[in-house]
This record gives C-alpha cells, structure tokens and sequence, in this order.
C-alpha cells in the first residue's frame, strides 16, 4: 500500500510569520513526520496477563502519561492498559506479534490514520498553550498527554526538553485543520517550516 502523507496539500516549507531579522536558531520549527508504522496496542479487560512480560523492539510498554524510546520505536500510554507504537521499522509488529495472544490483546494498524505535527524550539510551549487546556508547563520529556488543540482531539508526545520538541498527533481527518491551526498559532512568533 502507498503511504500518501496527510499534509502533503497543505505542509510547505519556508518561513512565516514574524521570522524577519531573527537568527534561524531562535525560530520555531515546524514539521510533519510521516512514513511511520502506527499500532494500536489494548489489552482486554479480562485478560489477566503480565505485560511487564512484553517487550517490543526491546521496549516495555510505558506507564501511565510516560512514553518510551529508542532509536526507531516509540511507545506512548494512550489510557489504562492502552498503548500506541510508532516506528521506522516497517516489519516491527510482524516481528513482535507472537507476544500477543488474540484472547489477551488487540492489535490494530492505524498506520494511515494519524497525522503528526513535530514542533521544535524555546517556544514551543507558548503556542500549545493557545490551543490546549493542559498545563503545558508541568509536562517534560518522556510524558504523553492526551487533550484538545482548538476543539481537536490530539495525542502530545514530549519527544525532548533540550532542544524543546513535542509531537502533536490528530486523526487523519483532521490534520489539515490542526496543521492550520498549529501554525497560526506559531505566526505571532515566526516558524520555518521544514
């Protein structure tokens, strides 16, 4: 199957907003990430099952609000015995699917349905605050929160404190709204779009 990005009509490089006279490094930075494998990992409720027993990509599945990482997969709590898995490996839950019994978990492939929005740079809080109702100044690297962006529902992935960078992910369906709202939000202070 073809991957077409979600903001490919939308998504274009430059810079905008207030970015004249200001050194590139201090302007926010706006990305879409794409071509990722997205899972959708839920445990059943009657499933008595030990996840601490799982591993995938050599990763526990995270704990409440936390994610984890490594070089090519990231896993993020998305709500009690809930967890979404992103990675560059395409084969990954190919690889990982004998860990998952079909009467304890659901597996699905939501690969083409996300859009996800990377912002990076020192502002990067101020303009999720515009959209969000999160208290935005107590999450750090490693949390996942899931919330609104301007009536949206979004998943935010805190990807790093230094430099400061957050993923934001919408459905699919939505991604052209929350990519134009996202970047509206980003003018007052300038962006250059990558």
């Amino acid at each position: 199957m073809t991957h077409t990005s979600p903001l490919n009509f939308v998504h274009k490089n430059g810079k905008f907003g207030d970015h004249n006279e200001k050194n590139d490094n201090n302007l926010l930075k706006v990305s879409e990430v794409s071509k990722l494998i997205i899972f959708q990992i839920a445990k059943y409720r009657n499933s008595d099952f030990d996840i601490s027993k799982i591993k995938v990509d050599s990763l526990n599945l995270p704990s409440t609000l936390k994610s984890s990482s490594n070089r090519d997969t990231r896993i993020l709590w998305l709500g009690p015995e809930n967890w979404l898995v992103f990675s560059s490996k395409k084969d990954l839950m190919e690889l990982e699917k004998n860990q998952f019994d079909e009467k304890d978990f659901a597996i699905t492939d939501i690969s083409h349905s996300r859009s996800i929005i990377e912002l990076e740079g020192n502002l990067v809080n101020e303009v999720l605050k515009k959209g969000c109702p999160l208290d935005i100044d107590s999450l750090k690297e490693g949390d996942c929160a899931n919330s609104v962006y301007n009536g949206i529902t979004i998943t935010l992935d805190f990807i790093s404190d230094n430099p400061k960078k957050v993923r934001i992910f919408g459905l699919r369906s939505f991604g052209e709204s929350l990519h134009h709202s996202v970047t509206d939000a980003c003018l007052e202070f300038g962006y250059k779009a990558i």
